[in-house]
């Protein structure tokens, strides 16, 4: 047999030839890790549908945090479980609110971390939706203002950036035009800028207890059958300010994460979502497949079509695993 004069197994045949032409590396930096911020003290409950994730009190929020920055991950970001709830998640924008309250804990005692946090409302509302009602339906111009309250409130406790992930018309530049009045114009915008009405998400409902109490979201989060409606949304996040963009869910939507790769030269982020997680640890708890390789691989793609960050609750395994030179 005659074999052409490129043999692409001459670049296989060990680890160090394989790590000389990886194309795709996954780094520490590169993770953000969700946190959960629950009432109460000495809290530390575990998400029955998420296992390995914690319901955690601002208390027990340092020790995750360092344990995260000597691993690697640098950033976190927030979401809020309020001890009471309302038509217009009052608890989201309040000064001495559960996010307000963690960002002001771990600034005073672990600075070095950068600290995202979700600016939306569903954790807030007694519906769960993402935003005030008008005559059962969300009102979109009359949500604008609380997410802007809200992004500044994040701002003023410290947080190092916001992400806001209502999906509402015009909420990026709500959001900028309110830090920029009030002097925080460098602190950056991480938009959801191109979130689906997923099925994926359920894990994470119970988790933060936002699951709407009548109807669905997708008349505000976008259909999964569309892909150039991505780039309008994303356009629009552009025009009015954001600074990094981002897709949600990720694995099934790798497709989408390329094209806004591709169309944009902004930073772009995405969210593995607890759907996503869930099912490989579920699969990894039945012995059906290796947990850690599926998880490397999983985020490898993911950083493969074309994402600079990763938001992920396998940040502090996946840091692990490269401090371990696995991967």
């Amino acid at each position: 047999m005659v074999f052409p004069e490129y043999r692409p197994r001459r670049m296989r045949q060990n680890e160090t030839l394989r790590a000389m032409i990886r194309e795709t590396r996954l780094s520490a930096d590169q993770l953000i890790l969700p946190l959960f911020v629950a009432p109460g003290k000495k809290v530390r409950e575990q998400i029955p549908s998420m296992p390995g994730v914690y319901r955690l009190s601002v208390d027990l929020l340092a020790d995750e945090a360092r344990e995260c920055l000597q691993l690697g991950v640098r950033s976190v970001i927030l979401f809020g479980l309020p001890e009471k709830k309302d038509g217009v998640g009052s608890g989201a924008y309040a000064k001495n609110g559960i996010v307000q309250k963690a960002i002001r804990e771990l600034k005073n005692t672990v600075p070095e971390l950068n600290i995202v946090t979700d600016v939306c409302l569903c954790e807030y509302t007694d519906h769960g939706h993402c935003g005030c009602l008008h005559n059962n339906s969300v009102d979109n111009d009359a949500t604008l203002e609380l997410l802007a309250k809200t992004a500044l409130s994040h701002a003023e406790a410290g947080a190092d950036m916001v992400a806001p992930s209502d999906m509402m018309d015009g909420r990026v530049s709500e959001i900028r035009a309110a830090l920029d009045e009030n002097s925080f114009h460098m602190i950056p915008i991480m938009s959801y800028a191109v979130k689906y009405a997923s099925a994926f998400y359920g894990p994470f409902r119970d988790a933060a207890e936002c699951s709407p109490q009548f109807g669905d979201r997708r008349g505000y989060q976008m259909d999964p059958a569309n892909s150039r409606e991505a780039l309008r949304e994303a356009t629009l996040d552009v025009e009015e300010g954001a600074d990094i963009l981002m897709v949600k869910p990720a694995v099934a939507y790798l497709d989408i994460i390329r094209q806004i790769r591709d169309e944009f030269d902004l930073p772009v982020a995405a969210y593995h979502v607890s759907g996503e997680y869930a099912m490989i640890k579920a699969a990894g708890e039945k012995g059906w497949i290796d947990e850690q390789a599926v998880m490397a691989e999983t985020l490898l793609s993911i950083r493969r079509a074309g994402a600079d960050i990763i938001l992920t609750y396998f940040a502090k395994d996946m840091a692990k695993l490269l401090q371990q030179g696995c991967i």
